[in-house]
């Protein structure tokens, strides 16, 4: 009781905190509302500093909350991803904070107008535990390149993490610019709550639309970056060695604990036998063993690892078949360390084949006709990422004409997240909205229409008294 009334207690500490918090940047927002270019790049460039000085930091703190990362994946997914934004974010801004002309009606003229990019206020970025560098910093780059104070959710599940995190942001912005909020989910509910100018969510589609409907509340815009079963089709002309090289990637990254990982694998019936073996192979050559190897990751805590295991045993137990890739035949007790497991036999009853996987286990679909694939995924909610395999052009087009999903890779898995130049987001269940660079920007910037006119104004000709000759002609001009 004791400790669990120290939670209660510390949480709304934490409420009070945020709220306090919350009031000061409204505040400071009404009294510099719109900061200029330099302003803004210099915090960045502040920020990138910091993040640079804790590296090493960084580093550990997501190895201890993991109790095992690997210092490559934090390097390429989280520290790389970071600076690529701000460094793009950088060398665009002054760009993308111009106004931009649009066209006047001849009706309208003579006039300007103009869109003009304002800072929409005080963002809220709740963040999640997979990814919490980058899943932090990405939208929290977007939201102050547009002019806006932040206040970041960090995940409760890593909580070293978030006591760096804390640091490289207290170096870089004062807490009424940016401020970084810890605490239990109650915490977390009561962000989401707060009347926010617009809120940006990463999370699983469940807790979305529990975001989505306490801003509701508030008429908060919401960005919604969600998952969902992001599918990989081999297609009649895809080349199996090639692709299980580029699937074993993205699913073993993170130990298949990122929202854009290969979900399932619709292959052709003839290729999969094929692709196991070759899954198998490249398996091995990335890790010849698993349980003291730095290069794989595991399982964030025993919560998810027991979720994953008993998606595994419901898949058993309804005649899946399972080939566990262990390829030092190691013993994984006392770790959290799961290699990958290859499923076949996956048929619709079982929860592997309904829930998002978020976690090294691989459903391998057949099927005989590339259409036949393509019903399976459109009949399913919309995915976050569908990857493509084929050299052919037609191939890949028809499968990019009958399908959606927030985006695509060919012949890749996950490195379109990481492109600055195009939007990031899903569609339907898999989210809403859009960020990365001049999308972020835009995202959290309120787009201001100005129709501007001097001394001389065409409105006169349409002043009542109405029925005029002068009316009768503009009708026929413009109605038409």
């Amino acid at each position: 009781m004791g400790a669990t009334a120290n939670v209660l207690n510390n949480d709304q500490q934490q409420i009070e905190h945020m709220k306090s918090v919350f009031a000061r940047q409204k505040k400071a927002y009404q009294q510099s509302p719109f900061p200029d270019a330099a302003q803004r790049i210099a915090g960045l460039k502040r920020l990138k500093a910091a993040l640079l000085d804790h590296q090493e930091e960084l580093i550990a703190s997501m190895n201890q909350d993991f109790s095992a990362r690997s210092r490559d994946e934090t390097l390429l997914a989280e520290m790389m991803t970071s600076m690529e934004g701000i460094n793009d974010t950088i060398k665009h801004i002054k760009k993308w904070m111009k106004p931009s002309r649009r066209s006047v009606g001849m009706a309208f003229a003579p006039a300007s107008n103009k869109v003009y990019f304002q800072p929409k206020g005080v963002i809220g970025n709740i963040v999640p535990w997979n990814y919490p560098i980058y899943l932090c910093v990405g939208p929290t780059v977007g939201a102050l390149a547009a002019g806006n104070r932040v206040m970041i959710k960090l995940s409760e599940f890593t909580p070293a993490t978030n006591e760096v995190l804390k640091k490289v942001f207290a170096k870089a912005y004062n807490e009424d610019e940016v401020a970084i909020i810890t605490g239990e989910a109650d915490v977390g509910v009561a962000f989401s709550q707060l009347p926010w100018d617009h809120l940006f969510f990463t999370g699983s589609t469940t807790v979305g639309r529990y975001v989505m409907a306490a801003a509701a509340k508030n008429l908060t815009p919401v960005t919604l970056e969600l998952g969902g079963k992001s599918p990989t089709i081999i297609g009649e002309h895809g080349n199996v060695e090639d692709a299980a090289k580029r699937i074993a990637f993205g699913k073993c990254t993170n130990a298949g604990q990122t929202c854009v990982a290969p979900d399932y694998v619709l292959c052709p019936e003839s290729k999969v036998e094929a692709l196991i073996q070759a899954l198998s192979n490249t398996y091995k050559s990335f890790y010849p063993s698993l349980k003291n190897n730095g290069d794989y990751t595991a399982i964030v805590n025993e919560r998810q690892l027991s979720r994953l295991q008993g998606l595994v045993q419901d898949a058993k137990d309804k005649g899946a078949n399972i080939r566990v890739l262990n390829p030092a035949s190691e013993d994984f007790s006392g770790t959290r360390k799961m290699p990958l497991h290859l499923v076949t036999g996956g048929t619709d009853d079982m929860k592997v084949m309904q829930d998002e996987i978020f976690g090294p286990i691989l459903p391998i679909v057949p099927y005989r006709e590339l259409d036949e694939a393509l019903n399976y995924i459109n009949s399913r909610p919309r995915p976050l990422a569908l990857y493509v395999f084929s050299y052919n052009k037609a191939e890949q087009q028809h499968i990019l004409h009958n399908t959606h999903s927030g985006g695509v890779s060919i012949n890749d898995t996950l490195v379109h997240l990481a492109q600055d130049d195009m939007p990031f987001g899903g569609i339907g269940d898999s989210g809403m909205g859009h960020y990365h660079g001049k999308e972020g920007f835009l995202t959290f910037s309120h787009a201001k229409a100005v129709h501007k006119k001097g001394r001389f104004s065409s409105g006169v000709f349409i002043f009542p008294p109405h029925g005029t000759f002068i009316h009768k002609m503009i009708y026929k001009l413009f109605i038409r």
